[in-house]
């Protein structure tokens, strides 16, 4: 095992240590990831398998790195694994973008801003990687374009280039008329579920679950089986919120208010269902920024 040095140690010898000094960071990474991948979900698990890569590095490191753009690395190079390993379609390499074209800080930037920041995580998907991690580290998140060369081990040329094509792309994408959602109905089991948990019957909801059920409080804690029992005993002992089914990125979920009078939900909850039993419960209770980007629809029961 490698020695940590002194400088190291003192601030990351427990993990709820570490965790408190990311927390500023971590919806930053959040947001990076989610436009990067689509999805708020995907998202969540690149933030917890970077958190997690970068805790267990820092016993075999010298000294103490700087911490923000670290942690930015590791994440954009799980992101891009995962780009690399749905996505077939995006035929331009992350390492091949011409050094050419310039960075713009005119009115044209701000419009570029803007556009990044209002449109849909799901468009980002429309853009090729490079063209996405440019956009996004510089329009959504603010880093400067030396910053993202670093980042993303490429020459300030091929940022500008990278960014440049990505702005392009997103002005023509704001123009298009918006994509059309029908209206749609979640699964009668999930709508049984809200029901029961609204009505606060945790004998019924308890009945529900498979004997191996499993349950994920993203960033906090995982249980299965009789040990899941206590999730519903820990939801009794709060007051004043509510769940509605609905949809989350396109997929099946509970939007969770955490008063009834809210206008937007906090954060929500997936259930996998088998046989009519619940096999799966996701809670992000723990992760409070997990809906800052995401598409949120309400639809009845």
């Amino acid at each position: 095992m490698s020695e940590r040095t002194p400088e190291v140690l003192p601030f990351f010898e427990g993990r709820e240590r570490f965790l408190a000094l990311v927390a500023e960071v971590r919806p930053e990474l959040h947001r990076y990831c989610a436009r990067m991948l689509g999805s708020v979900t995907d998202a969540e698990d690149v933030v917890q398998d970077t958190l997690a890569r970068a805790f267990y590095a820092l016993a075999g490191l010298e000294q103490m790195p700087e911490l923000r753009p670290w942690l930015f690395r590791i994440a954009h190079n799980r992101a891009v694994d995962l780009l690399r390993s749905y996505e077939h379609r995006m035929s331009e390499p992350l390492q091949s973008v011409p050094d050419s074209s310039s960075e713009d800080e005119g009115p044209e930037a701000a419009l570029a801003r803007e556009q990044a920041t209002a449109l849909a995580i799901s468009r980002f998907s429309e853009l090729a990687p490079p063209q996405r991690s440019a956009v996004i580290l510089k329009d959504v998140l603010g880093h400067s374009v030396e910053e993202i060369a670093a980042l993303l081990d490429l020459g300030v040329p091929a940022v500008k280039a990278a960014l440049h094509r990505g702005r392009k792309r997103l002005a023509e994408l704001a123009l298009e008329s918006p994509i059309e959602s029908h209206p749609r109905r979640v699964s009668p089991a999930l709508t049984r579920f809200v029901t029961l948990f609204n009505a606060r019957d945790w004998d019924a909801l308890r009945a529900q679950l498979a004997s191996d059920v499993e349950l994920d409080l993203v960033a906090r804690a995982q249980r299965r089986g009789r040990n899941v029992s206590t999730y519903f005993s820990n939801y009794s002992a709060l007051s004043g919120w509510h769940l509605v089914p609905g949809f989350v990125d396109g997929h099946e979920a509970i939007l969770v208010y955490r008063n009834a009078s809210d206008a937007q939900p906090s954060y929500f909850i997936e259930l996998t269902l088998e046989g009519g039993k619940v096999r799966f419960i996701r809670d992000f209770y723990f992760v409070p920024y997990i809906l800052n980007d995401a598409h949120v629809e309400h639809v009845a029961g």
